[in-house]
């Protein structure tokens, strides 16, 4: 491959392969791998090959659930129909980095640098949303104490009331009398 044959990619176009699996922003194989410019046969060969370099939080299988999830949601093929067969690797921000380590092509250098970009926008646009969820932990919390006390004070008021379906007592207290002129 000759380096004038390199393009650059928008990094939208990265940005909209990037999914949220089990809790990571990841990137599945097929897609990190077109974008390195490699077949998936040999971006995952490259994987199997050096999985000392791959620990789980770099790179994992997703499960046949999240694989059924995967291909309903972006309506591939069955492999009846000559699609995908098996599940596939799904890469991390730091996995799709050392992917691009180990395929060692000019593109793939380049390429990371994009997904690295993009992982990053990505993150620095959901901060923001972090910030708002732990203000709302702390309102929440600040008015379950407040439901606490309000139950507690309702509590403290039916002791006070007589039981339902009882007549209330006579009041008590001085009373007069007051005497009726005929």
């Amino acid at each position: 491959m000759e380096e004038k044959n390199i393009s650059i990619v928008p990094i939208e176009r990265v940005e909209n392969r990037i999914l949220l699996i089990r809790g990571h922003k990841v990137i599945i194989d097929s897609d990190l791998a077109e974008l390195y410019g490699v077949e998936t046969r040999i971006l995952n060969q490259a994987v199997k090959r050096n999985i000392d370099r791959f620990p789980e939080d770099f790179v994992f299988h997703i499960s046949q659930a999240e694989f059924q999830n995967l291909k309903s949601q972006f309506v591939t093929s069955s492999s009846d129909w000559g699609g995908r067969r098996k599940r596939p690797y799904v890469f991390t921000e730091h996995g799709a980095v050392m992917a691009a380590a180990v395929l060692n092509s000019k593109k793939a250098v380049q390429m990371s640098v994009y997904v690295v970009r993009a992982f990053i926008k990505l993150r620095q646009m959901l901060a923001p949303f972090k910030e708002i969820q732990k203000r709302l932990a702390r309102l929440e919390q600040k008015f379950q104490s407040h439901d606490d006390q309000i139950i507690t004070l309702i509590q403290a008021i039916r002791l006070l009331m007589p039981p339902s379906g009882e007549k209330p007592k006579e009041p008590f207290g001085f009373r007069s009398k007051k005497k009726t002129s005929k």
